[in-house]
C-alpha cells in the first residue's frame, strides 16, 4: 500500500462551481457527525462523469455523426464498442468504492504548529484490490492510497494543528476515478474524532528557582522506588537484586539499581509567572513540564482553576499537558 501527499486542485477561479458544490454537499450530507463503522453502500456513493468522461462522450458523439453521414459499418461497431467500454468503466468505478467499511482510529496528541495524524481504518471485504483513492479536506490536505483485498488498512491524513485545544478533522471527501478516469465517484465522511493539541512550547528556560531547593527541582538518590539501571555485581550485594534474566542472556552477573527522590518538589505555579499574555504563560508552563519530565523530577502544576499534585511519569506528563491545552476551553463535548 502506497501513500503520498499533494495539493488539491484549485477551484478559486470558478465561484459558480464552488457555490453549486457547496450547496450539493449541504444537501447530500445532512447526517450528523458519525460514530462506529460506516459502510459505503449505494445511498452514500455519488457518481458523475469526469472532465475526461465528458470529453470522451463528445468524441463518441462526433464519431456517431461521422458514421451516420458516411454510412460506415465498422465505424458503428467501433463507436458502440467504445460506448460499451465507457459504460462498463462506470460500473467498475462504483464497484471500486462499494461496500468499503470505515472507522476512525486512535489520534496521538501533538503540539501547536505540528501536523496532526488522523487515522482511519479502511476494510476491503472483497476479493479484489481497490485502487487510487483520494482522501482530502476542503483546504487541500490529502492522501492517496490503494486497498489490498480482504484486509484492513490504516490510512493517515495530516492536518495542520495551528492552535491549542481540540482539532476536528471536519468533513472529509473520499473519491476515486479508477479505472479509466471517465467517472468521478465520491462520498463524504465525518467521524466524531478530535486531536488534542498541546500549547507550543516556549524556548528553553531555566526551571523556576523558588520551587526547588537548588533551582533544579528534585534530584534522585539510591533507594527502593524506581528502577534506574544495572551495574556489575559486587560482593555483599543482596541476592534479590541480582538480574537473573541478564545472567541468562550471558550478560554477566549484574545487579538492579533503584532510585528514590529526595529534595524539594517542583511546583509550576501560574501565580508565580510574570505579567505576560495567557498564551505566553501556557507556552512557558509547557516548556517547564517537558523539561521537568526529561530530568525525571517530581513536579506539579497549579492553574487558577486546577491543581495537579506533584508526580512524575508519562501519565502525569500527559495530564499536565492536557490541562494546559484545554485551559479556558473546557473538555471535549
Amino acid at each position: 500500500m502506497a501513500s503520498r501527499y499533494g495539493a488539491a486542485v484549485n477551484n478559486a477561479d470558478f465561484p459558480v462551481f464552488n457555490s453549486f458544490r457547496q450547496r450539493f454537499r449541504n444537501w447530500a450530507f445532512r447526517r450528523t457527525v458519525e460514530t462506529g463503522t460506516v459502510v459505503l453502500n449505494q445511498r452514500r456513493i455519488y457518481i458523475v462523469p469526469s472532465r475526461q468522461g465528458f470529453g470522451f462522450a463528445l468524441v463518441l458523439l462526433l464519431m456517431l455523426l461521422g458514421d451516420i453521414n458516411y454510412n460506415l459499418s465498422l465505424g458503428y461497431v467501433l463507436t458502440f464498442l467504445l460506448a460499451t467500454a465507457g459504460g462498463m468503466s462506470m460500473l467498475h468505478t462504483f464497484r471500486n468504492m462499494a461496500q468499503l467499511e470505515i472507522h476512525a482510529g486512535h489520534i496521538t496528541p501533538v503540539f501547536a504548529g505540528e501536523q496532526a495524524r488522523f487515522v482511519f481504518h479502511f476494510n476491503n471485504p472483497g476479493r479484489l484490490e481497490r485502487y487510487q483513492f483520494h482522501l482530502h479536506d476542503d483546504a487541500g490536505h490529502r492522501t492517496v492510497f490503494d486497498l489490498p483485498a480482504q484486509r484492513s488498512s490504516a490510512i493517515e491524513i495530516l492536518l495542520p494543528a495551528t492552535q491549542r485545544g481540540w482539532l476536528d478533522s471536519g468533513r472529509l471527501t473520499l473519491h476515486t476515478e479508477f479505472p479509466l478516469g471517465l467517472f468521478h465517484a465520491w462520498t463524504y465522511i465525518h467521524f466524531d474524532v478530535q486531536a488534542l493539541v498541546y500549547p507550543l512550547p516556549a524556548a528553553p528556560q531555566p526551571l523556576p528557582a523558588m520551587s526547588a531547593r537548588n533551582g533544579n527541582g528534585k534530584a534522585l538518590a539510591s533507594g527502593d522506588e524506581d528502577f534506574s539501571g544495572l551495574r556489575n555485581y559486587a560482593p555483599g550485594d543482596p541476592l534479590p537484586r541480582i538480574a537473573w534474566k541478564a545472567l541468562a542472556r550471558e550478560q554477566g552477573l549484574q545487579v538492579k539499581q533503584f532510585s528514590a527522590p529526595q529534595g524539594h518538589e517542583l511546583m509550576l505555579d501560574w501565580a508565580q509567572l510574570p505579567n505576560i499574555t495567557t498564551e505566553r504563560k501556557l507556552e512557558l508552563l509547557t516548556r517547564w513540564v517537558l523539561d521537568a519530565d526529561t530530568q525525571v523530577l517530581r513536579y506539579g502544576l497549579r492553574l487558577p482553576a486546577q491543581n495537579i499534585s506533584p508526580q512524575h511519569g508519562a501519565a502525569h506528563r500527559a495530564e499536565c499537558l492536557r490541562a494546559l491545552a484545554l485551559y479556558g476551553l473546557g473538555e471535549k463535548k
